[in-house]
């Protein structure tokens, strides 16, 4: 768990692994309430078309969230997470969620990190970038 001090530009999140099958996008539809078939009807047209269901954008952003979270842990808060969705991450497919430092700064008496995240796929693409704000204890 990371300190305010020890923490340096450039310094690398460890690495997420996903790979959610269809069963485990079936239960995220019923949580978020999301039913569009292209995230778990296999023969959806569109599926069909681009081969596969995809991942749900807010899953990937979930994980972004989580990446950060899990590397806070209890020496601070997650501030706030935001991405963008350029890329598609097919079900069960490895992707991956990663973020590095990028800044350190005070902000009314409070220690903050800004941290690039982002998924990626196994060809290195990146899908769904984004950036993050956490608050760290010194």
């Amino acid at each position: 768990m990371p300190k305010f001090d020890d923490v340096n530009v450039g310094d690398e999140l460890p690495t997420l692994t996903k790979a959610p099958g269809r069963a485990q996008l079936v239960m995220y539809c019923a949580g978020s309430g999301d039913f569009n078939p292209l995230h778990w009807d296999q023969s959806f047209p569109q599926a069909q078309a681009i081969g596969d269901n995809i991942v749900h954008g807010r899953m990937k952003w979930s994980t972004l969230g989580q990446v950060v979270s899990d590397w806070v842990g209890s020496d601070g808060w997650v501030r706030s997470v935001s991405c963008q969705y350029r890329g598609m991450d097919m079900q069960g497919t490895e992707w991956y969620a990663k973020g590095v430092v990028t800044g350190k700064r005070e902000e009314d008496g409070r220690k903050l990190v800004d941290v690039d995240v982002w998924t990626e796929n196994a060809a290195g693409q990146k899908t769904t970038p984004g950036k993050a704000v956490v608050v760290l204890d010194a």
